[in-house]
């Protein structure tokens, strides 16, 4: 099945419009919408980019998908996993937050050995 490529603008766009929450995190929470998209538009672009399933980047409820190349996993629990919280995800997204801090500070979790590979696709989109 085809997937329709992730526009660029788009993603941008998605990620601008909660920018100011991800600089300052004692402003109030963007609408769920607004969340939801900038989520989903850089997990995809993600995917996008680093095409493969080996491993599955989760960021619930919103959105998960497989990257990189390698070993394909097709049933049951993926052996590389990447998890975390929606603003945790949009953070790493950005080049706000590093991936081997936010290990360190057990704010995502990275289970198998190809899980924190995704560190070589971040950030997706640069805010300052």
């Amino acid at each position: 099945m085809a997937t329709k490529k992730v526009d660029p603008h788009e993603t941008r766009a998605a990620v601008l419009a909660v920018a100011d929450w991800l600089r300052d995190e004692s402003l109030p929470a963007p609408p769920r919408a607004q969340v939801a998209a900038a989520v989903r538009t850089t997990a995809r672009t993600l995917a996008q980019d680093a095409p493969g399933a080996t491993v599955e980047v989760r960021v619930p409820p919103f959105v998960a998908v497989q990257c990189l190349e390698g070993v394909r996993h097709t049933r049951g629990t993926p052996p590389n996993v990447f998890e975390c919280a929606p603003r945790e995800w949009l953070l790493l997204a950005t080049g706000l937050l590093d991936l081997a801090d936010a290990v360190d500070e057990h704010r995502v979790s990275v289970s198998g050995h190809r899980a924190a590979d995704i560190a070589a696709f971040l950030p997706i989109v640069r805010v300052t």
